[in-house]
């Protein structure tokens, strides 16, 4: 499925950009940071996003189908996967800690 839009996410020490995808999108086996979230447009066509899970995978390809916190998700409203490609998993794992640390997805363990 084709990209909806970019999205910007702040964490604690930075902030990272997101391609924005529906829901239905199979993925590459590509390594990324990624967020289920429940997008809004407003009347200016701007979409803010609730976040409602982060994760981090080697491939999501392999991660994203039959996600352990899919029914949460849904449960939430997810509406967009959104996906910030990251080959390097220590990067992968600080960048998914950086915007934990500030935000409070309701599908997240904590």
């Amino acid at each position: 499925m084709p990209k909806i839009a970019d999205a910007t996410f702040k964490g604690q020490k930075g902030e990272y950009t997101f391609e924005v995808y529906p829901t239905e999108t199979t993925f590459n086996d590509v390594g990324a940071v990624y967020v289920f979230s429940k997008r809004v447009v407003n009347a200016s066509g701007k979409g803010t996003h609730t976040l409602l899970y982060v994760g981090q995978t080697d491939s999501l390809a392999d991660r994203i189908p039959n996600h352990e916190k899919w029914s949460c998700a849904v449960r939430n409203g997810v509406n967009c996967i959104c996906v910030h490609r990251d080959d390097n998993e220590q990067s992968r794992r600080a960048k998914e800690a950086d915007l934990l640390a500030i935000n409070n997805p309701p599908c997240n363990d904590r």
